[in-house]
C-alpha cells in the first residue's frame, strides 16, 4: 500500500482534479491504515468495483474520524459535490451514482467506507441480479453461512443457474444469481428467494431460520430472503466494511467455500495481492446474465396450482413404487434413499409439508430420469394441494 504524504494533494484523475485532504489521517488504527492507503486501494480496485456501482443509486456509510468514531449514512448528494459526480433523483432523494474513478476517489476522501447498492440500475425497474444474504449471529457461526451457501449452490446447479459468492466483509456471505436484464420482476424473484430459504429450513431447521426478530433466532443462521426487494441495498463487491479489522466484501471461487474459510482472511491490505494471484472471481458475472435459464424456474414457481386428486394418487403411487424398488437393492446407498423416502412420504400424507429440500438433497435426477424442473418443483406443487 502507499505511504503517507503531505497534508493536501491534488490528484489528477482522468482529466479531473480530486482533492486528497489529510492523507496521514488514521482510519483503521489497529492495522495502521491511513487515508492515503485507502485512496490507493480504491484506485487499484476501481476496475473490479466500478462495474457493480455503475448506474446504481448509491448509499454510503461515512466514518469522518475513522472506524473507532461516529459514523453516518449518506444518500443525498451534497451541494458541494464536484461537477463530475453524477446523480439520480428518486423519491425526493438526489442519490450519487458512482460511474467513474474521480467520483470513487472523491467519496473515498469523504471517508465513505461502505458502498451499498440497490439490486437494479437507475434505467431499469426490475432487478439485475438475485442476492441471497446469509447472516449468522456472529463470526463464530460463520461456518453456518458456508453450509447454507453450498446447499443453495447444489439447488442452483441442478437448475443450471450460474452463481457467484462473496463474503459480506463482516460475519456472513452473499450468493449472487445474475439475471437477464428486465426479465424478472422483484415479485417474481421473491418467489425464488423464498423457495431457497424454505429449502434450507426444511433440510436443516436447527441451523437456519427466516425469523426476523434476532432474539428468536438463537444460534441459527438467518436466511434473509426478504432483503432482496425494491428499495433495499447490499454491500458492493470489494467494498471495505467499517469494522476494526478493515475486512472487505470479497468475491470468492466456489472451491474456496469450505470449512476452513474465515472472513478474517480478507482484510483491505490483502485484496490486490489476492487478485494478482487468483484473478477476479466475478470476472464473468456480467457476461453470463443473458444465458441464465431463470424464466422456466419462475414459471414453475408461479404455477403452484392444486393437482387434481387422480394426479396426486398417481404421483404418490409412483414414488412409493420407486421407494420399494430401492428397498430391494443390495447396496446400503439405495437402502438409505429408501429410508428417507419412506420417512418423507409418511410426513407428507399426514402434514403435507414442503419436502423439496430433503428430496433434492438425497436423490439423483439421473436415477429418476425426470427433467430437472419437474422434479425440483414436484413437492412444491403438492404442497398447494
Amino acid at each position: 500500500m502507499g505511504k503517507p504524504s503531505k497534508e493536501q494533494v491534488d490528484l489528477h484523475v482522468n482529466g479531473e482534479i480530486v482533492k486528497l485532504t489529510s492523507p496521514n489521517k488514521p482510519l483503521w488504527p489497529d492495522h495502521d491504515i491511513v487515508k492515503v492507503e485507502y485512496i490507493n486501494y480504491l484506485t487499484q480496485i476501481a476496475p473490479y468495483m466500478l462495474p457493480f456501482l455503475k448506474n446504481r443509486s448509491l448509499t454510503v456509510i461515512r466514518y469522518p474520524h475513522g472506524v473507532s468514531e461516529e459514523k453516518f449514512y449518506q444518500k443525498n448528494c451534497p451541494d458541494y459535490a464536484p461537477q463530475y459526480v453524477h446523480t439520480n433523483m428518486e423519491e425526493d432523494i438526489n442519490y450519487i451514482v458512482c460511474n467513474n474513478l474521480p467520483t470513487l476517489l472523491w467519496l473515498g476522501n469523504q471517508l465513505a467506507f461502505e458502498f451499498h447498492i440497490p439490486y437494479r440500475t437507475v434505467e431499469n425497474v426490475h432487478p439485475s441480479e438475485i442476492v441471497m444474504d446469509l447472516d449468522p449471529p456472529s463470526r463464530k457461526e460463520f461456518h453456518l453461512s458456508v453450509e447454507a451457501a453450498l446447499m443453495i449452490k447444489e439447488v442452483c446447479d441442478k437448475l443450471h443457474l450460474t452463481t457467484f459468492i462473496k463474503t459480506s466483509g463482516n460475519k456472513g456471505m452473499q450468493i449472487y444469481i445474475p439475471l437477464p436484464e428486465q426479465a424478472v420482476t422483484f415479485e417474481e424473484s421473491r418467489l425464488f428467494t423464498e423457495f431457497l430459504a424454505q429449502y434450507l429450513i426444511e433440510r436443516e431447521p436447527e441451523w437456519f431460520t427466516i425469523e426476523r426478530l434476532k432474539k428468536n433466532r438463537g444460534n441459527r443462521c438467518y436466511i434473509d430472503y426478504i432483503q432482496h426487494a425494491e428499495g433495499k441495498t447490499i454491500i458492493a463487491p470489494y467494498s471495505v466494511r467499517g469494522n476494526d479489522d478493515a475486512l472487505v466484501a470479497t468475491p470468492l471461487y466456489w472451491n474456496e467455500v469450505n470449512a476452513s474459510l474465515k472472513p478474517e482472511q480478507f482484510p483491505l491490505t490483502s485484496i490486490m495481492d489476492r487478485i494478482k494471484d487468483v484473478d477476479d472471481p466475478f470476472k464473468d458475472f456480467f457476461s453470463c446474465k443473458s444465458k441464465q435459464p431463470i424464466l422456466p424456474v419462475i414459471k414453475a414457481l408461479k404455477k403452484k396450482k392444486p393437482l387434481r386428486r387422480f394426479e396426486v394418487i398417481f404421483l404418490e403411487t409412483f414414488f412409493l413404487s420407486y421407494t420399494l424398488s430401492l428397498l430391494k437393492g443390495v447396496d446400503s446407498h439405495s437402502r438409505l434413499h429408501a429410508f428417507h423416502l419412506l420417512t418423507l412420504l409418511k410426513s407428507y400424507t399426514t402434514k403435507r409439508p414442503l419436502l423439496l429440500a430433503n428430496f433434492t438433497a438425497r436423490l439423483s435426477f439421473d436415477q429418476l430420469k425426470w427433467d430437472d424442473y419437474s422434479f425440483c418443483f414436484f413437492f412444491w406443487t403438492l404442497n398447494a394441494f
